[in-house]
């Protein structure tokens, strides 16, 4: 158990989340601290049948805290998590700040646990579309071993924060009652449209987001040979982000094998009976920690590559319950 646990973001979208699975799952800490800006500090919340007032973040405010789960900006992790460390504690980031730092374990707990229990100071959360994809890689590269992947997101605008999800239903709202809307997050309007950008244009035409898939997934299942393809979309869903994806492998794997390993994976539950209109959607994965898989076939044009479609909460495994998991880990090691 760990005396006092602190979260960083707390009023933020994701941090929300955190605050509610800490007191769903009755994480094992004596004492409970919440922090935001000086925008959000003195707001109080309900936690645990208590009131608790959170306070502002400051570099200063870290001192006698054992663990701190933090849900920020890059530029605010950037800035204040160092503070944390040098007052001793662990650190779990949802930022994409210090995730390819070298020194940094970047963790999934179903699939690099170890990572968690060795790292000194900061433990990185992956990426929300990373996280569900490489869950669904893993089985598969542990049975005969990924080489390529090309995979297509479908990202809902919870993504984007609570300022996307309010721009999705504001937008929409106009875009019915035929009036204007300013977009607060999107350059484009995300009502009735797909955005095909999801963060800033980088190297040979790929976006920061389409590369934190490429970079994070190599790292996290330990594997830099490993190819990745990918195209990020935003797309009016408020909601779970949804991936098409299509692997090649080393040996050849059967749909039915590839089912019996999705189907025996902790965190993935399978949904596939097309011929029943059975498969996951945002609509029926919203809320769940789980990382949902179907639509499971061989790739016509090559006999080594297996598509499948992939759905999951982005805020809650691709995010919240991912960083709870991660000091749920370190916890039942600290009891040891």
């Amino acid at each position: 158990m760990f005396n006092t646990v602190a979260v960083v973001g707390a009023t933020g979208a994701v941090g929300r989340i955190i605050l509610q699975l800490l007191e769903q799952r009755r994480f094992p800490a004596r004492t409970f601290r919440f922090f935001a800006s000086a925008r959000s500090a003195g707001q109080q919340v309900e936690f645990a049948g208590q009131r608790i007032t959170i306070e502002e973040l400051t570099h200063t405010c870290f001192q006698g805290i054992d663990l701190v789960i933090a849900s920020t900006p890059d530029e605010t992790a950037a800035e204040y998590l160092p503070s944390a460390v040098q007052a001793g504690c662990r650190v779990i980031d949802e930022s994409g700040y210090w995730r390819m730092h070298s020194d940094v374990a970047l963790v999934v707990p179903e699939i690099n646990p170890q990572e968690a229990l060795n790292a000194k100071g900061i433990i990185a959360s992956p990426n929300c579309s990373t996280t569900q994809m490489v869950l669904a890689l893993k089985p598969l590269h542990d049975a005969a071993r990924v080489r390529r992947v090309i995979v297509s997101t479908y990202q809902a605008t919870s993504g984007a924060g609570l300022q996307g999800t309010a721009d999705l239903l504001e937008g929409s709202r106009a875009a019915l009652a035929g009036t204007d809307y300013q977009y607060q997050v999107f350059r484009y309007p995300i009502a009735f449209n797909a955005i095909p950008q999801i963060g800033s244009f980088k190297q040979d035409g790929y976006t920061s987001e389409e590369l934190k898939m490429v970079y994070e997934t190599r790292k996290i299942l330990g594997d830099d040979s490993i190819q990745v393809c990918p195209t990020c979309i935003r797309i009016p869903v408020s909601n779970c982000h949804s991936e098409t994806i299509n692997v090649e492998t080393e040996r050849p794997l059967t749909v039915e094998e590839a089912r019996r390993l999705f189907a025996a994976t902790p965190g993935i539950t399978v949904v596939d009976d097309p011929a029943n209109g059975q498969y996951p959607m945002p609509s029926t994965c919203d809320g769940s920690d789980d990382v949902f898989v179907g639509r499971i076939r061989r790739d016509l044009s090559n006999p080594n590559c297996i598509t499948f479609w992939c759905v999951s909460d982005n805020l809650r495994k691709g995010a919240a319950t991912n960083a709870v998991q991660i000091a749920e880990l370190l916890a039942r090691h600290a009891a040891k």
